[in-house]
């Protein structure tokens, strides 16, 4: 199926006609699948929505804030993390804000790596899949495997194997009628909406150029602990090992990208760029990059400049651009935005409610109507197109959209157990290696 949908790509070369085709396979699991939905939906004849936490961290905690506080009956039944006091702390802070809608007894908390299986098995409805982004594909086989609806957290990949795994599973997931969410709370956002709604109306005119920042000091180190083995201190590390996160043009940026190619109704053929390690050095940080600037090519000609950076100090921004042959847009990421026509006063909007709220009231609301929603394909295309700037720092090369779809480099260890030994390893000094452009190979 991931060929197929490759060659759905390269014959049309837009994502317009990508989606069009996705979108009959999707009409097709309606027919007889939107039934299936309702149903499973409510489990036994109930309107009650049992739900399943894996990865339980800030953002998986804050998912299942987000499931729980939908208008919904739902009730979260069965969480799984790596570490039991991570999954400790996320379940008293649930418990603390929603105290009717947590039930998760012992014998619903599951520990270790694939404590994912069990708590997708304790007969729950739907599961919100937020464990570190190089477990993604995986989750969401076997969640599609067993019928249960997913929300997957931003990316949904850190490689090109992996997201030709999420584009198999998901064609799976159409075929089955379940419904399937993505992180990506922007698209969710009333003043994002709003503004991209009127530049796909011609507003601007055509978009010629679309600029991306997702500038910041970075997050949170956790050093080495005593007793560890390699694999525990790189999964609690997470966000340092390209293998886990993809780097932070994937984990984060990922974000702003996915706008852009939302503005542009396609996905880019191509990109170059740079990115290296300044500030964010030493035996705490991995192997991945703190900064990266990537020009990215689409079919039309117009180009998309992407900046991210990871360096305290510096001028910090998340916020997406475009300019258009008749105006511009400016929006930010969690503020305000406005809508600028040539010879006309701007047009300004408001953020409204928080986007990781809407998503989840959405999702919820086309589960509840049994209706169709899926949400994956553009998650797979905007977690490529991260993926893709990559390449291309890592690199130094310019790195054609096929390239990455098609890479054969896969980043994960051969097994995944607290004993095996991941392919980054430090050196003498402590340090890990990260990329070299000019002589990394990428892909």
């Amino acid at each position: 199926m991931t060929d197929s949908i490759h060659d759905v790509r390269a014959r049309s070369g837009s994502r317009r006609e990508f989606l069009k085709t996705s979108g009959m396979v999707a009409a097709t699991a309606a027919l007889t699948g939107s039934l299936s939905v309702a149903r499973s939906a409510n489990a036994r004849g109930s309107d009650l929505l049992k739900v399943a936490l894996v990865g339980a961290g800030g953002r998986g905690t804050g998912a299942a804030a987000n499931i729980l506080g939908t208008k919904a009956n739902v009730r979260l039944v069965a969480v799984a993390d790596a570490f039991d006091e991570r999954l400790d702390r996320s379940l008293k802070a649930l418990k603390q804000m929603f105290p009717a809608r947590v039930d998760v007894p012992d014998e619903r908390k599951f520990t270790g790596l694939d404590g994912f299986q069990k708590a997708i098995d304790a007969g729950v409805d739907l599961v919100l899949l937020c464990s570190p982004p190089g477990f993604r594909p995986a989750h969401f086989e076997a969640a599609v495997k067993a019928g249960k609806h997913a929300f997957l957290e931003k990316p949904v990949a850190t490689d090109g194997p992996g997201v030709r795994r999420v584009m198999a599973a998901n064609a799976e997931a159409k075929r089955k009628g379940l419904a399937v969410a993505v992180g990506h709370h922007l698209r969710h956002e009333v003043k994002h909406k709003e503004v991209v709604r009127r530049m796909h109306d011609g507003l601007i005119g055509a978009i010629q150029q679309v600029r991306v920042y997702f500038n910041s000091n970075g997050v949170w180190v956790r050093p080495r602990l005593p007793g560890q083995t390699e694999m525990q201190y790189q999964v609690r590390n997470w966000y340092y090992f390209t293998w886990l996160s993809g780097d932070h043009i994937v984990e984060q940026h990922v974000h702003d990208l996915d706008v852009g190619n939302w503005i542009k109704q396609a996905h880019p053929i191509r990109a170059n760029g740079m990115g290296g390690r300044q500030v964010r050095i030493g035996k705490d940080y991995g192997e991945i990059f703190d900064h990266h600037a990537v020009e990215f090519e689409y079919a039309d000609g117009a180009r998309m400049f992407s900046f991210c950076r990871h360096i305290p100090g510096c001028w910090n921004s998340f916020s997406e651009h475009a300019q258009g042959t008749k105006g511009r847009v400016e929006i930010e990421g969690h503020g305000a935005s406005a809508l600028f026509v040539d010879g006309h006063e701007p047009l300004r909007f408001k953020r409204g409610p928080d986007g990781h709220q809407l998503e989840m009231d959405d999702f919820v609301a086309a589960l509840q109507a049994g209706q169709p929603y899926n949400e994956a394909d553009h998650g797979a295309e905007a977690t490529l197109t991260a993926i893709l700037g990559r390449m291309a720092t890592y690199s130094g090369k310019i790195v054609e959209w096929d390239a990455a779809l098609q890479s054969s480099l896969d980043l994960a260890p051969e097994r995944l157990s607290w004993d095996a030994t991941p392919k980054s390893l430090p050196g003498p000094d402590g340090l890990y290696a990260c990329a070299i452009p000019g002589a990394t190979k990428a892909w």
